[in-house]
């Protein structure tokens, strides 16, 4: 079995956090990975991605190749547009539907949402909402990851669960459960249990 997502965003929205704890998972069940990312040209607001290729044989690649990509998870609906070229067929796009609006000629949210809206598998929410409604601003890639869970498919939500225990302990069990709460809230607005 074999996933290949791609993660984008903006700089600081947590893109990173969410390869780092996929990772984890990846790592911890066993499972073979090769990462790839690209930062932007500022820490915050510069465009952020990363491959992430995760197999149970061997990889041996770290880029996606065009139209090979099982799950664009997006922080930003219109970085997900970015990477379109890369989706499969029968590939899925998880996105916040709240754009983030750091440049001044972004293009219309309505024209956004309706390309999004042609796509045959798109899941999209304010994950910016969810993390305000659990307590968690900073929580939405949190929740984004959630909503992404069952698409990723070749790692469990309890071993995505476990892997946020382990990359946030030592910031403390608070911030453990406030980011387990998010990703929960993301998992439940899907409809997965």
């Amino acid at each position: 079995m074999k996933k290949d997502i791609i993660l984008c965003g903006v700089g600081g929205q947590g893109i990173l956090s969410i390869a780092t704890i996929i990772g984890q998972a990846a790592t911890a069940a066993g499972i073979n990975l090769k990462q790839a990312e690209v930062h932007g040209m500022s820490q915050r607001g510069g465009d952020v991605q990363s491959n992430l290729r995760l197999s149970t044989e061997q990889i041996w690649s770290d880029l996606i190749p065009l139209g090979k990509t099982d799950v664009v998870i997006s922080m930003e609906p219109m970085e997900a547009l970015r990477y379109l070229p890369y989706l499969a067929q029968d590939g899925t796009v998880v996105t916040s539907s709240k754009p983030f609006i750091n440049i001044p000629n972004y293009p219309e949210e309505a024209a956004i949402q309706a390309e999004l809206d042609t796509l045959p598998s798109v899941v999209k929410l304010d994950i910016e909402a969810v993390a305000k409604e659990c307590g968690n601003l900073r929580g939405a890639n949190m929740v984004l990851l959630g909503m992404a869970a069952p698409y990723i498919g070749i790692l469990t939500v309890g071993q995505l669960r476990e892997a946020i225990a382990t990359v946030f302990a030592r910031k403390g069990e608070a911030v453990v459960e406030a980011n387990l709460k998010a990703f929960d809230m993301g998992v439940a607005a899907c409809g997965i249990r």
